[in-house]
């Protein structure tokens, strides 16, 4: 028998079952109807130019809510993704001023460190939290607190900047009106439905989601599988640091503070259970959208910071409930 075979088989919460289809499409029918009510309230909400905000906006959401899918699957959290994101900038920026470079091969290295840096973070949370058996809640909350003074410590608490032009313009290069950098957002959530939908990798994220014993029994490496997940999510922090730096020209140990919570929120009210087993990342990019254009339309009616910060809290406190039931539905 091949391994795909001993693969368990969980039907009703299979990736591409009928009731995930149904669950996207409401999650879509309300996006639907808030650009409604937004384009209605305020006249500039669907300009050329607020649209193309809106896109940039969430992007740097949308590339950490892709990696804490993953993890959230196989029922774990990252609440380090900001933290990690932050101390990739700054690794990122230590390497793309070095003297004596050219700008291509600073910009290369900078990548490269970016993407490493918090890859090794992912690798951590996850060997540590998998091999113990510890809570993932736990072992991110350190990592958050270690990647910040990481971050800090090696910056000296110090803003870098002074990028090559070439790694500046691509922050804010547009392609028929849609930022560049969101097309890589983008692309993730493609390679990221690719893997999870159409991969054995994919289906076992999913099944160690909904029974990691029998994941375990059937012969699989459970404990390799979890490490993959939080790498991926230590992954995609690294590449949100470099566009966070494509951005905005700077490299800032302070940046990130609060992205682990919008971020949970976006893959929770894209459908994803915080069970695990049950979600998709088509899901998470619908739940992006529904933070950014919430938090946009908010602005363009002119509420204040403070009750943008109470409905965006409510809206998040509604999808949870609205998961309680979705799982008892599906236990039913």
């Amino acid at each position: 028998m091949s391994a795909v075979d001993n693969i368990p088989h969980i039907p009703e919460k299979s990736p591409m079952s009928f009731r995930s289809v149904i669950n996207n499409a409401g999650i879509g029918i309300a996006l639907l109807l808030m650009i409604l009510f937004f384009s209605v309230a305020s006249e500039h909400f669907l300009s050329a130019n607020n649209i193309t905000n809106i896109l940039t906006q969430i992007t740097i959401n949308l590339i950490l809510a892709v990696g804490m899918t993953f993890v959230i699957l196989i029922g774990g959290i990252d609440l380090s993704v900001g933290s990690v994101m932050a101390f990739a900038a700054v690794v990122a920026g230590k390497a793309i001023t070095l003297p004596g470079l050219g700008a291509t091969e600073l910009i290369i290295l900078a990548v490269l460190a970016g993407v490493i840096a918090g890859m090794v973070c992912g690798i951590l949370n996850g060997v540590v939290s998998a091999y113990w058996s510890l809570p993932s809640f736990i072992i991110t909350l350190g990592m958050l607190n270690i990647a910040r003074g990481a971050a800090l410590q090696i910056s000296e608490a110090q803003t870098i900047y002074s990028f090559p032009f070439a790694f500046e313009e691509f922050g804010s290069m547009l392609i028929y009106g849609v930022p560049v950098v969101f097309l890589v957002a983008l692309a993730l959530v493609v390679i990221a439905w690719f893997v999870l939908n159409r991969t054995v990798f994919g289906r076992l994220i999913y099944g160690i989601g909904n029974n990691e014993e029998a994941v375990r029994l059937a012969g699989h490496p459970v404990f390799w599988y979890k490490v993959a997940a939080f790498s991926i999510c230590g992954l995609t922090a690294g590449i949100a640091a470099i566009i966070y730096m494509a951005r905005l020209n700077i490299s800032s140990p302070i940046a990130g503070i609060g992205f682990e919570l919008n971020a949970i929120a976006a893959v929770i009210i894209g459908g994803t259970s915080l069970s695990g087993g049950r979600g998709s990342v088509i899901g998470t990019l619908l739940g992006a959208f529904i933070i950014g254009v919430l938090a946009n339309g908010l602005i363009l009616i002119g509420l204040s910071d403070f009750v943008r910060q109470m409905i965006t809290g409510l809206v998040i406190v509604i999808a949870v409930i609205l998961d309680h039931y979705r799982a008892k539905y599906s236990a039913s």
